[in-house]
């Protein structure tokens, strides 16, 4: 077993999944590996799912989706995780549901920060994990990258001392060291049958979600985010999208949006540099143009100090 992963029986996980199917997709067979040493696992599942209309739609045969069916699917998706982790072998009481809206992680750093960080922390203190995995802050879903900051946030207002490995669903391989688990047939047995679990995401999409579940494990280690100083950005906006371009700074201050214009941004050589404020924690810098759009991933996403692209 590499370095990145000291699993044995005295081992807490915590695993972080935005949204019900993360915990079992990223980590179906770390779960059963930890499990099988006699360490303990626990899941922070931060929303239902309830923003998944067009298999809502072709379930339950209807066109409007409302806020009494949105609530009522985000119901059936918290049970197929449940059901999952049954699968598993992490029992009901182990699942430390938040029960927030998909796709309002970000709106929750945003604008409810000490809230959302509070929420976090909360169950990092009833949990005390040596053991953290949780969404690559490369993902880009932005459920998934949000998901990142905001207990990478949580963790460090707590001062936990806990390792911290994230995994990659969509978009590009995470950066850090690689820790690939070694895949055991019967594992992945387990974890296939409670990927077929999550029903709701095997109607319109059974094979590229079965497909997500056979791909190997790779966690890696999480990023460095100190804050303090400069940060030189990966992004290079034209002149007109930095028009419309908002920057958003996560830190253990909180959360800040500035318009690109009046953000503490200079140009040096050729790349934007922006200025940190500097508490003694991590802190993380996202693009977003604060537009409706039907594509669900982010065009920029989020980054930080150690954050490779």
């Amino acid at each position: 077993m590499p370095d990145l992963l000291p699993i044995d029986r005295q081992t807490r996980l915590l695993v972080v999944a935005p949204h019900p199917d993360d915990e079992t997709l990223g980590a179906g067979l770390l779960i059963q590996r930890v499990l099988a040493t006699g360490g303990d696992v626990d899941v922070l599942l931060l929303t239902d799912g309830d923003d998944n209309p067009w298999p809502q739609r072709w379930l339950e045969r209807r066109v409007f989706i409302g806020r009494r069916a949105r609530a009522r699917w985000g119901r059936r998706r918290r049970g197929e995780a449940l059901a999952a982790l049954g699968r598993l072998g992490v029992t009901a009481d182990r699942l430390h549901a938040l029960g927030w809206h998909d796709m309002q992680v970000t709106r929750a750093l945003r604008c409810d920060h000490g809230v959302a960080v509070k929420r976090v922390g909360e169950v990092v203190a009833g949990v005390r994990p040596t053991l953290v995995l949780l969404p690559a802050l490369s993902d880009t879903h932005p459920d998934h990258s949000a998901a990142h900051v905001l207990v990478r946030l949580a963790l460090w207002e707590a001062r936990s001392a806990a390792a911290v490995l994230t995994y990659a669903i969509h978009g590009g391989a995470a950066c850090g060291a690689a820790a690939p688990l070694l895949v055991d047939a019967t594992h992945l047995a387990t974890k296939m049958a409670a990927m077929g679990e999550h029903i709701t995401q095997m109607a319109l999409s059974r094979e590229r979600m079965m497909g997500y579940a056979r791909r190997p494990e790779i966690h890696r280690a999480a990023p460095p985010a100190g804050a303090g100083g400069l940060l030189r950005l990966p992004w290079h906006p034209g002149p007109i999208a930095r028009a419309r371009l908002r920057v958003m700074l996560s830190d253990g201050q909180g959360t800040v949006v500035w318009p690109w214009r009046r953000a503490p941004l200079a140009c040096v050589d050729g790349d934007w540099v922006l200025t940190l404020r500097e508490p003694a924690g991590p802190a993380f810098v996202k693009l977003t143009a604060d537009m409706a759009t039907p594509w669900i991933h982010d065009r920029y996403g989020w980054t930080c100090r150690g954050l490779a692209r």
